[in-house]
């Protein structure tokens, strides 16, 4: 057990990823601190924000295998194609799940009004604008070049 741990915490490529998922972590309690002037410990596991931490992860961990093993490298190919569809699916299925989440608490708002009453309202901050991926995504490019 103990080489395990060594050997994972000698991965670049995999500490590539996840120093780049926890600093966009990171910067997403900055942002909300400095807008807000309260400290929300609980965005560490969030999803949804700026930046992007999900395409900061993919990113940090793409570079992180473009630098290691070469950016002709099958590995490289791999990884680009699974961040790029990572980054589709954050900006894409989860936004619009987000959206539909919106609408739906609206509904249930308005049916409340009425006395009925409902559980609990659906996350909306599912997914990323364009913004806040291509944001993630540099992060990760960043934090691969400095770590790696």
């Amino acid at each position: 057990m103990l080489n395990f741990l060594l050997q994972v915490s000698q991965n670049k490529m995999l500490l590539s990823a996840v120093l780049s998922w926890a600093a966009a972590q990171l910067i997403k309690i900055i942002i909300e601190l400095i807008k807000t002037r309260k400290f929300n410990l609980s965005l560490i596991i969030s999803s949804g924000g700026m930046p992007s931490s999900h395409a900061a992860f993919v990113v940090g961990l793409t570079t992180a295998v473009g630098l290691i093993e070469g950016f002709n490298s099958t590995y490289f190919a791999i990884s680009a194609v699974l961040s790029l569809v990572v980054m589709y699916d954050a900006s894409g299925v989860r936004r619009a799940a987000g959206n539909q989440a919106a609408v739906i608490n609206t509904l249930v708002s308005n049916l409340e009004n009425t006395g009925i009453k409902l559980d609990k309202k659906l996350k909306e901050l599912l997914g990323h604008s364009p913004i806040e991926v291509f944001c993630g995504a540099i992060l990760g490019i960043i934090v691969a070049l400095i770590f790696v």
